[in-house]
């Protein structure tokens, strides 16, 4: 078989499922690219990813078969961000990722883990299989200490790096002050009815303090978008904070960038939700629902409540307080920014490879 001028690489994620999280790893990862390739981008919504690499062909992700066709196709295969390798939210979802993984091995294509978590692997059989798949890879980046150990556990022979997230790549913004205190918040099965409470009774008394709206904004909008409203029906949501709150669903990332970098204090559970506030060097507090929420918080000197062990309205109140108009060190970020960089190395030293071998 004659392989074509380009290498096909097939970018396989969590695409055009209207989570501005994955919208902005793809962004990322295809800016990430040093030389012109052919792309196969696996997408629920086409259009979205189109807008970002408009000369892509896209893969129904939500076809295993097409997939596994596309994978038998490519030169390389790169599981692009986030927590493939995992089966919270699903066993099938983690056999997905494996089968896809395999037959392009099978396949004759070099496979990339990049940007990516590993676990919650919570059954025997998922530990074991990856395991057994994880060797396959020809390299990975991780974005987690805990992801990295096990990896190297796992498959001490793989080359590797470590480094924030990739998302942290994208640009800084200064703060700019404003009115708003910016929520990302989701549904989530650790907070029952008087944990919602919690949450409401304190961001309901310190939206008065400040006299502030309060923005709710869906990241996520299948999931987040309903939330609103739900707390309301359930009777969770207190009347002052009702008549102040409103959800905004951004169509962009950009939109996401103006909203956080204008407000007084940005709340979030949503993981990019917490970088791209970060990057616009905007005051915050965040709640973890995951350990990566916890882990990147961590990184970027953000306070961080675990969700499992939710403070007093009290406690909630002196530590939000604390942080309002306290903008981020840029110094700081720009540090992050650096460091996540080592992702895109590690695609640069993979476009080398493959070059070299088309040149022999």
């Amino acid at each position: 078989m004659v392989r074509p001028t380009a290498p096909v690489l097939l970018l396989c994620g969590y695409y055009g499922e209207q989570n501005l999280g994955d919208d902005a790893l793809l962004q990322v990862l295809v800016a990430s690219f040093p030389k012109p390739q052919q792309l196969l981008i696996t997408a629920r919504d086409p259009a979205p990813v189109l807008a970002l690499a408009p000369a892509a062909q896209t893969v129904n992700r939500r076809s295993l078969l097409l997939c596994l066709r596309a994978a038998l196709r490519a030169d390389v295969l790169v599981l692009g961000g986030g927590s493939l390798l995992q089966d919270s939210t699903s066993f099938s979802s983690l056999v997905y990722y494996l089968l896809v993984m395999t037959v392009a091995r099978l396949g004759g294509a070099e496979v990339v883990l990049w940007g990516q978590g590993l676990g919650p692997l919570q059954r025997r059989i998922s530990r074991l299989l990856v395991r057994t798949v994880l060797p396959l890879c020809k390299a990975a980046s991780w974005r987690d200490q805990r992801s990295f150990d096990w990896a190297q556990r796992w498959a001490p022979k793989l080359p590797m790096v470590l480094a924030a997230d990739p998302v942290w790549q994208m640009p800084a913004r200064p703060w700019l002050g404003g009115d708003a205190i910016v929520l990302s918040w989701r549904p989530t099965p650790l907070l029952d009815h008087a944990g919602w409470r919690r949450l409401t009774e304190a961001l309901d008394r310190l939206s008065a303090d400040l006299d502030a709206p309060v923005i709710w904004l869906a990241f996520h909008q299948h999931q987040d978008a309903p939330l609103l409203q739900h707390l309301s029906d359930q009777g969770l949501l207190p009347a002052r904070l009702k008549a102040r709150s409103s959800t905004l669903v951004p169509q962009s990332l950009e939109a996401v960038s103006d909203l956080v970098q204008r407000a007084r204090l940005v709340l979030p559970m949503r993981l990019h939700a917490l970088i791209l506030a970060r990057l616009a060097n905007s005051p915050m507090a965040a709640l973890s629902y995951d350990p990566k929420v916890e882990a990147a918080a961590a990184m970027a000197s953000v306070p961080c409540i675990p969700l499992r062990s939710l403070p007093s309205v009290d406690d909630l109140l002196t530590l939000w307080r604390a942080e309002v108009d306290r903008p981020a060190d840029p110094d700081l970020t720009e540090a992050l920014r650096c460091q996540a960089s080592a992702h895109s190395g590690l695609l640069n030293r993979m476009a080398a490879d493959l070059t070299a071998d088309d040149g022999r």
